[in-house]
């Protein structure tokens, strides 16, 4: 008796775990290798032939030639095996009296921009920690701290930030935005790095 319910059983499990542990996913993966094979493998953007980042991961940046991404609540800062926010809610002191205030700070500091006026992705981190994009509005706002650093004009850079501003996903999904790390590739194609500080 207990034999005819296990047999079954058994087997089922078996037929089940391997149509869900190797078929499914086989079938799944080699569709998106053949259909979507950048996005499958991690939408990798390389340069020279070198990986530098995926378009789809943000990534640090904090020299002043470079545009700067939103900040990250994911470990460290934008540990993508750390992904997450900070889990602060509106009412939290420390996410408006430490985080958001300390970047508020920087962005006047670094960016001249007026308090009031600064893009909220410019000091609050994603849900993620490693979002890839930036509003307009505020890589616009970083223009003049990279003309500057790069010794070309505002305009030169206004120009490129807005070839790079990518619309809302088919048209009414999301807003519009700019990928960082594609943007500070342009940036680094157009105009040239400045020369490291001579060491003493």
């Amino acid at each position: 008796m207990l034999r005819n319910q296990l047999r079954p059983a058994i087997l089922m499990t078996l037929v089940l775990c391997v149509i869900t542990g190797l078929i499914y996913p086989g079938v799944v993966t080699g569709l998106a290798q053949l259909l979507f094979p950048r996005q499958a493998n991690g939408s990798l953007v390389t340069v020279n032939g070198k990986v530098v980042g995926s378009a789809i991961i943000g990534q640090p940046f904090t020299q002043p030639y470079y545009f700067h991404p939103r900040p990250s609540a994911a470990g460290n800062g934008y540990d993508d095996t750390l992904s997450g926010g900070t889990n602060l809610g509106p009412t939290s002191a420390k996410l408006a009296d430490t985080l958001i205030a300390g970047a508020v700070d920087s962005a006047v500091k670094n960016d001249g921009a007026v308090k009031g006026k600064i893009p909220s992705d410019m000091v609050t981190s994603s849900a993620s920690g490693v979002d890839p994009h930036i509003s307009p509005a505020n890589a616009l706002l970083q223009v003049p701290r990279v003309a500057k650093a790069r010794g070309v004009s505002d305009a030169a850079v206004r120009a490129l930030v807005e070839r790079h501003i990518e619309g809302r996903q088919f048209g009414f999904f999301g807003e519009p935005r700019v990928n960082v790390l594609l943007l500070n590739i342009a940036v680094d194609s157009a105009f040239p790095r400045p020369a490291p500080a001579p060491t003493h």
